[in-house]
């Protein structure tokens, strides 16, 4: 389904173009809503990643459903989906497949064959992915990036669509391993999964005694969420708003530039260019699910800190004064300006 150019007048048709695929968001979130109850903003947040093509990283304690989400949400899409639990003993070979001797029971020959991972999946789960060392997350980069594995020099390109939805436990830090900051840099958002409000706790709590938990049906396909992304590619992020995207990521590695001097000596590094593609692509992706085909600097500030949180490093300094990277991001998008 073409889409009109960005900043181009919209017709009719495109207007219902538009409202049937914006229609595919609200029907995955009223889907996911009957089984998962009280994460309405981790809902919408991947849907952003499905949407303008990015990874996720979901933080929160055990119970949460995050795992339960992740697999629905495959199931709400019609993609394939694979999870892979990380532990300290998972080799790399063990999520990108590995090659093996195969038997042809008609000649007796015997041959090496390529034996798919759990990479080859359209969405694949990573579950704790800081429970495994750094040389098995690393399997993920080339995945995550280039959309291919590279097994023995040989070149495995992946099944479009593709993305990597990682789940990590803040709390337990015994036997986990810090993800590289190149891994980090690659996820388009990290998403803080919180604890459900009153009513909703209520709700889980009724469905769990009950003992019924609700089938998800397909509301969309591999196509449609295609569809969509070429509608949120087309929606218009002026000027103003480019700047205002550069200004937020220059002041994360130079704050004395936006008089916030302060921030320096609590900052290791800032933000990279990633940073400010991913923040564009996602306030797109947003804007186009409120209804709009044109961002608003609302729609950079509401996804700001997801896109950033995981990209600041910060110093001692910072940790010694109790300053996280969330309080830094706070600062920076109430003292960085809108041109």
């Amino acid at each position: 389904m073409a889409m009109p150019a960005p900043g181009a007048p919209l017709g009719d048709d495109d207007v219902a173009k538009l409202d049937r695929l914006r229609d595919a968001f609200k029907r995955l979130e009223a889907e996911l809503g009957r089984v998962i109850i009280g994460q309405r903003d981790t809902i919408e947040r991947l849907a952003i990643c499905l949407f303008a093509r990015g990874h996720a990283l979901l933080m929160g304690v055990p119970g949460l459903a995050k795992t339960l989400l992740v697999s629905r949400l495959a199931e709400a899409v019609s993609l394939s989906f694979s999870r892979i639990q990380f532990t300290p003993d998972l080799m790399p070979s063990d999520i990108t497949g590995t090659d093996i001797i195969q038997e042809d029971t008609t000649t007796g020959r015997r041959q090496m064959v390529f034996a798919p991972g759990p990479i080859f999946a359209n969405i694949v789960l990573a579950d704790e992915i800081n429970r495994t060392p750094p040389k098995t997350q690393a399997a993920l980069l080339e995945a995550m990036q280039e959309h291919r594995v590279t097994i023995q020099g040989r070149t495995y390109t992946l099944e479009e669509p593709f993305f990597v939805f990682a789940t990590q436990n803040p709390i337990e830090l015994e036997g986990t391993y810090p993800l590289p900051e190149a891994q980090l840099d690659r996820f388009m958002l990290k998403v803080l999964v919180g604890y459900p409000g009153r009513d909703d706790e209520r709700a889980i709590l009724d469905r769990a005694l009950g003992g019924v938990a609700p089938e998800v049906d397909a509301v969309t396909d591999a196509e449609g969420i295609a569809a969509v992304g070429r509608a949120v590619a087309a929606v218009e992020i002026n000027d103003r708003l480019r700047e205002y995207v550069i200004r937020l990521v220059e002041a994360s590695r130079e704050p004395a530039l936006y008089r916030m001097a302060d921030l320096a000596p609590l900052l290791e590094y800032g933000a990279s260019p990633r940073a400010g593609i991913f923040l564009a692509r996602a306030a797109q992706a947003y804007a186009f699910i409120h209804g709009r085909d044109y961002v608003v600097p609302e729609d950079v500030k509401a996804i700001a800190p997801d896109v950033l949180r995981h990209r600041l490093v910060t110093t001692y300094e910072a940790e010694a004064q109790a300053v996280t990277a969330e309080d830094i991001v706070t600062r920076l998008l109430e003292g960085v300006g809108i041109p």
